[in-house]
């Protein structure tokens, strides 16, 4: 987990306060604190939001100005905020969270967060996950974007959302690697995707942030490509190994870029993937690419099929589980991850509030 946090806490009620905020609570004899069933239902049949649970990234973009989005929204007895700064205090976070039954978990932080979040979950929550909420207030909200969440929204409102019944669902990619570690995101790339990520840091660094930073980035990206000579790393790149887990087959290819999302819309409108399916979407693109002045607007725009795949441009649908051999490793929403072979494929799906 590349953020670093500040522990903080606010209990849900004066006699619910965390000492140490991390720890999960234990009752007066020792004993470990009964856990609530959640979502918890009233009698009459509608979702108990009382009980909120906030992750929040004090490193986030906006929340580095001072002015978290969750305390200007105003943060009340029943919000237990918590801002975990490792991957095992992110852990006792959410065990904390289980242990108080929260029926929303509200991540405040950027894509990022998000993705730290949706994978040290499962640990703790196993197939009961709570809904979860998004405050994009992260250098990338791709994420937020797609689920159409506003960016001064608040945890309150997500509260009412919720309590409305306002929740969509969307599928992580789960990337498991040797050492079984699974991680969980929504934009997966490697080749010259790795390389624009490197472009997108640049731009964050001048002040450019959410879309500008995406067209900035596409647009270092292909000037990088098509002024580049022939033994540019940009065009030769690199050779990925893909195996069906279903028949064991392996077959390798030099890719040029591979892009993988489960998100329904993209930032600044861009359409890489064709008309998603439901779950993994990929775009691979052979290496070196060909005729990349007229392929990508056209994918862009959304274009698939036809002359763009006899080019060397192909899009693949609902996936099934695929092994990848990622000699140079691969993004995952903005986290660089060391090469080696992972298991990729779409995860369970995790239900989301939506305004």
């Amino acid at each position: 987990m590349n953020s670093c946090f500040k522990n903080t806490a606010l209990a849900f009620d004066e006699a619910a306060v965390l000492a140490p905020p991390l720890t999960l609570p234990r009752v007066a004899d020792g004993r470990e604190p009964r856990v609530i069933p959640f979502p918890r239902v009233t009698s009459d049949g509608a979702i108990d939001a009382s009980r909120i649970g906030i992750i929040s990234n004090p490193r986030s973009r906006r929340n580095r100005q001072g002015n978290p989005v969750h305390r200007r929204a105003g943060a009340t007895a029943d919000m237990l905020v918590l801002e975990p700064g490792t991957k095992d205090e992110l852990s006792a976070a959410l065990a904390t969270f289980k242990a108080r039954g929260v029926a929303l978990i509200v991540v405040d932080g950027g894509d990022g967060t998000v993705r730290d979040v949706l994978s040290a979950a499962p640990a703790v929550f196993g197939s009961t996950l709570p809904p979860i909420a998004v405050i994009p207030s992260g250098k990338t909200n791709a994420l937020a974007l797609d689920l159409g969440i506003p960016w001064d929204w608040s945890a309150v409102a997500a509260q009412a959302a919720l309590t409305a019944g306002r929740t969509t669902t969307r599928s992580p990619i789960e990337l498991t690697g040797a050492d079984g570690i699974t991680h969980r995101g929504f934009l997966f790339g490697a080749s010259a995707f790795t390389r624009a990520t490197d472009l997108a840091q640049r731009t964050h660094d001048i002040g450019a942030f959410g879309g500008a930073a995406v067209g900035l980035s596409v647009a270092g990206a292909l000037l990088q490509t098509m002024f580049a000579g022939t033994n540019n790393a940009w065009r030769a790149g690199e050779r990925i190994g893909i195996t069906d887990l279903d028949d064991g087959n392996t077959a390798e290819h030099d890719l040029y870029l591979l892009f993988g999302s489960t998100l329904r819309r993209m930032p600044i409108g861009m359409r890489p993937l064709g008309t998603p399916g439901d779950a993994l979407n990929i775009l691979a693109i052979e290496a070196p690419p060909r005729l990349l002045p007229l392929a990508v607007p056209a994918i862009l725009a959304g274009r698939e099929g036809g002359w763009l795949a006899r080019a060397g441009y192909h899009h693949r649908h609902d996936v099934k589980p695929t092994r990848l051999t990622l000699p140079g490793g691969f993004v995952l929403d903005g986290e660089r991850y060391p090469g080696g072979s992972y298991d990729v494929r779409a995860g369970a799906p995790v239900t989301f509030v939506t305004p």
